[in-house]
């Protein structure tokens, strides 16, 4: 895991997921530019120093409208991942989730997690409560379903 940079980020706001998972697709605008910049993303890399996905932690991974619904009053570490479009749904999640974690635990001395995802992201939700995460609330937002997970 690394620091964001401009050139990584322009790459993130190019990936194009296959619908449905296009729910994930960036807008390619300034805006954009600035959250990967101005807030906790961090890039990951693989062994050739090739970006492979991303993290965030903090409010960045938090869905807004979940806040006035009481989603994220407990006291936990919310964060955010993604990985480039060729490598989902090929199982490749079990590898780069528990780097993830393990990465965001070193940073932030192992403060207990929590996790939103997309409802209807089925493999996702697959992926989390295989590595131990379980389903605490959920919340609709503009039509989509979201859930919140904490690591158990």
């Amino acid at each position: 895991m690394t620091t964001m940079t401009a050139a990584y980020a322009d790459q993130i706001l190019l990936w194009s997921y296959e619908p449905p998972y296009d729910f994930y697709n960036s807008d390619q605008d300034e805006e954009s530019l600035r959250e990967l910049l101005e807030n906790s993303y961090y890039a990951i890399l693989d062994e050739e120093d090739q970006l492979y996905g991303f993290c965030c932690t903090g409010p960045s991974a938090q869905v807004p409208a979940g806040i006035p619904l009481g989603a994220y009053e407990e006291d936990l570490l919310d964060f955010g991942l993604g990985m480039k479009p060729e490598f989902t749904g090929k199982g490749l999640g079990k590898e780069f989730l528990p780097f993830v974690l393990a990465s965001i635990a070193e940073l932030h001395d192992h403060k207990p997690l929590r996790l939103t995802v997309a409802a209807f992201n089925q493999r996702a939700i697959r992926l989390y409560t295989g590595l131990g995460f379980t389903k605490v609330t959920s919340f609709d937002n503009r039509g989509t379903t979201f859930i919140t997970m904490v690591q158990t």
